[in-house]
């Protein structure tokens, strides 16, 4: 069960599955803005206070599906100067219909957010926050070395908008890595632990000083990842200016279908004003060719970010588009011509996995809750009674709850939770299917930063079977997550949506 640090409220390298370690949580100062006009960069002590929790909303379309959805997220930045420039990732910002930020996090400082300049390549963003005499942060001086002290901040979820603060070092100084959504030449890895909502937010040394901008995370291996200072530093100048840098506009990420005969990089929303924009390119597009070179096809945007940079942002640039709402096919350039139709019924409509969005399901008691795809219309939220009497919170939500729970082919999900006095260890052994399937990862420790325990993986004759048994840091009850899943969408889309929205309470 594995995952990256992405936008939307997430607590998961997707766009954040499973964690397996804890970072150690420091405590965050509690100096805010606005006490005057800042003179020089905070220091360690107050960079909560320069650092922005950011609330974002629009209409995404995710990969493989044709059905729009309004959905919020959060993410964090940081701000770099006194006139309120602040960075973040392209991913926390771009397709926004509306962007807020909380300085320090603190909901009663809230400003206005606009974005200056987005790069999909580089994953970063500036903004302008209004207003001015901001505190802000400096950048690292020097090498960034192998070893040094790090320190993650920001606005993970699930943490009641509360700032946060990781420690670890750099394990790896410099260099190149290509995700789904960013192809980087210089990247940081290091271990001050990251989560869904830390996207966008700074790492930084032991003096509250920039090393480099959290974006992703393998949450299976421990691994955090941010992109050198030198890359952001040098963007910050360009985009603050409203230049274009390795970017048409868009929130993109690199997809595949499931038999692999079409691939490409998903366009899951699109900045107003920008060249996708102006060439008719609409959420929900898949760009299969750009500048003549097949892109998204390795799984990243390595080869779509190429044709960027040895064209330039400002060239007329061809583009091949698959729409899938429309199963056609269309032509038109970058800076040039717009998309025009050039075949229907490419697919059959056969593109498609899932078409409306997610929903919010919970028990009857209002317990527990996560989200699920809408097609698993079938729910139920009983309370269950077990043969030891002892009571679970339940919610089960499956296409078809009856096929869901009397075989291995119909997909669903089930949390439920009950007193702490059950540990995660005892919960788990109560959910074993070792015995109708086979065990692919045995039981492996689990730990979020709000839920901590162990969960165990199986292969039910190719469905995919995992349980996850935890209990919250508060210690107020166990939960265990059940995921039923069988097609490629569903064991990478729902699954993480499963893992990051799931909780008690």
């Amino acid at each position: 069960m594995s995952s990256h640090h992405h936008t939307a409220t997430r607590r998961t390298l997707t766009a954040l599955a499973l964690v397996t370690a804890s970072a150690a949580a420091l405590s965050g100062c509690s100096l805010l803005p606005g006490a005057g006009p800042a003179t020089k960069a905070v220091d360690f002590d107050d960079v909560q206070s320069a650092t922005v929790y950011i609330k974002g909303q629009g209409t995404f379309i995710d990969p493989g599906t044709t059905g729009s959805s309004e959905v919020a997220w959060i993410g964090s930045g940081f701000i770099v100067s006194e006139s309120g420039l602040a960075m973040t990732n392209n991913h926390v910002v771009v397709g926004a219909g509306t962007l807020s930020g909380y300085l320090g996090g603190d909901p009663s400082k809230e400003v206005k957010v606009k974005v200056l300049g987005a790069s999909e390549c580089l994953d970063l963003a500036v903004v302008q926050l209004e207003g001015d005499g901001f505190p802000y942060l400096g950048w690292h001086q020097g090498e960034i070395k192998t070893g040094l002290d790090v320190y993650s901040a920001g606005y993970p979820f699930g943490a009641a908008e509360e700032f946060t603060l990781t420690r670890g070092i750099v394990s790896k100084n410099d260099f190149s890595f290509d995700t789904q959504w960013a192809s980087l030449a210089h990247v940081i890895e290091h271990d001050a632990r990251i989560r869904g909502g830390n996207s966008g937010g700074p790492l930084v040394d032991p003096d509250g000083a920039i090393v480099g901008v959290n974006y992703a995370g393998n949450d299976s291996l421990d691994y955090n990842y941010a992109i050198h200072r030198d890359v952001a530093q040098k963007a910050f100048k360009a985009l603050s200016k409203g230049e274009r840098v390795s970017s048409i506009g868009i929130n993109a990420q690199a997809w595949q279908s499931e038999d692999g005969s079409l691939a490409g990089v998903w366009v899951q929303s699109v900045a107003a004003g920008g060249p996708a924009d102006a060439a008719g390119i609409e959420p929900g597009d898949l760009i299969y060719k750009l500048g003549g070179v097949s892109v998204g096809a390795d799984g990243t945007l390595a080869d779509y970010c190429k044709v960027l940079d040895t064209q330039g942002v400002d060239a007329t640039i061809d583009v091949d588009v698959y729409r899938p709402q429309t199963d056609s096919a269309m032509t038109g350039q970058i800076n040039g011509k717009e998309l025009k139709v050039t075949a229907t019924g490419v697919l059959g409509g056969t593109a498609t996995t899932n078409s409306g969005g997610f929903t919010t399901v919970s028990d009857d008691t209002g317990t527990v809750k996560m989200n699920v795809p809408s097609e698993w219309s079938d729910v139920d939220g009983s309370t269950i009674t077990g043969a030891d009497g002892r009571t679970w919170y339940s919610v089960v939500a499956s296409s078809s709850i009856a096929g869901f729970q009397s075989s291995f082919t119909t997909s669903g999900a089930q949390l439920v939770a009950t007193d702490p006095s059950l540990t995660p260890d005892a919960a788990l052994a109560m959910f074993d299917f070792s015995s109708q399937c086979s065990v692919t990862t045995p039981s492996s420790a689990y730990d979020d930063g709000y839920y901590a325990g162990v969960y165990t993986e199986y292969d039910c004759a190719g469905t995919y079977e995992g349980v996850l048994a935890t209990q919250d840091t508060g210690g107020n009850g166990t939960l265990v997550l059940i995921a039923q899943l069988n097609s490629d969408y569903e064991k990478g889309t729902v699954l993480s949506q499963l893992l990051n929205t799931f909780q008690l309470g």
